[in-house]
């Protein structure tokens, strides 16, 4: 086997791995296509995501009412707004962060119209 061909064999192996590496961290703000961030398609496909930090007053009143019965007297931290761009619709949620007295927090998301979606210990 002469030089060149050796050269060849590890080269171009190491020379993929890089270009591969390379691109492996790249990926636009936030646009998923159908929940998996590391498939590539068109946007077209894609959902958008928005979240904002919001204010319990900007809370809908049934979404509030949600929160407080799961977060069970518990300090409600932060709320934030998740809005969702799916096929054209749009979809909101709130994620509530609740700190226990102990200092363990749970994450309460409701449906903009009120139903419970998930509360789970972070």
């Amino acid at each position: 086997m002469n030089t060149r061909t050796l050269l060849l064999i590890v080269a171009l192996p190491v020379a993929m791995i890089f270009a591969a590496s390379s691109f492996a961290g790249e990926k636009e703000d936030k646009i998923y296509p159908s929940d998996d961030p590391v498939v590539p398609h068109a946007k077209s496909d894609a959902k958008k995501e928005k979240e904002e930090k919001v204010q319990w007053s900007t809370v809908p009143a049934v979404v509030q009412k949600t929160i407080t019965e799961n977060a069970g007297g518990r300090k409600i931290e932060e709320i934030e707004k998740e809005t969702e761009t799916k096929a054209g619709k749009s979809i909101t949620v709130y994620e509530a962060k609740v700190k226990n007295s102990d200092g363990k927090k749970i994450e309460i998301k409701v449906g903009e119209d009120g139903k419970l979606i998930k509360a789970e210990n972070d």
